[in-house]
């Protein structure tokens, strides 16, 4: 299942910085967060390009050049990330049919591009589960994915 946040909720966009890596041409990536504080914002949607976050978790800001900048986190949501970079030759219709068993699993999702998908897996959902749903799908080449943040460990602990 696809989402995407409604900017109309009273949502605000922050910014991350990108860390240059692999001559990366992005520098930041901003998302959709819900105003909390003055400086603290909980994510309304999955990163595409970040690593260590993930959606609900609150992040600290601070103004910089009329752009709120993320500095880190005030507090995890439970949620994991992960990203999906599909084939070249992937069609709609193969991607939703592949998608079945993670949509099973509680996961969702949002497409950056048309081969660039990010995944949130929610905290109730069984992360080991979804993590073979995962390598199932890279060893039948429907995909090659990435972890950006797992939030397993946080819920478990708190």
């Amino acid at each position: 299942m696809s989402k995407a946040p409604n900017p109309n909720d009273g949502l605000v966009k922050i910014v991350f910085d990108v860390p240059n890596v692999d001559g990366s041409v992005y520098k930041t990536e901003s998302l959709w967060a819900e105003p909390l504080t003055d400086n603290c914002y909980r994510l309304r949607n999955v990163p595409f390009l970040v690593f260590g976050y993930s959606e609900q978790d609150i992040v600290k800001t601070m103004p910089i050049s009329g752009k709120l900048v993320v500095t880190g986190v005030a507090s995890r949501g439970g949620h994991s990330t992960y990203r999906l970079i599909l084939p070249e030759d992937t069609t709609e219709g193969q991607f939703l049919s592949d998608w079945v068993r993670l949509k099973e699993l509680g996961c969702t999702y949002e497409r950056a591009t048309r081969r660039l998908v990010a995944v949130d897996v929610p905290p109730h959902a069984d992360i080991h589960a979804v993590y073979r749903a995962l390598e199932d799908g890279e060893d039948a080449s429907q995909w090659t994915f990435e972890e950006a943040h797992c939030g397993y460990l946080e819920k478990r602990t708190t």
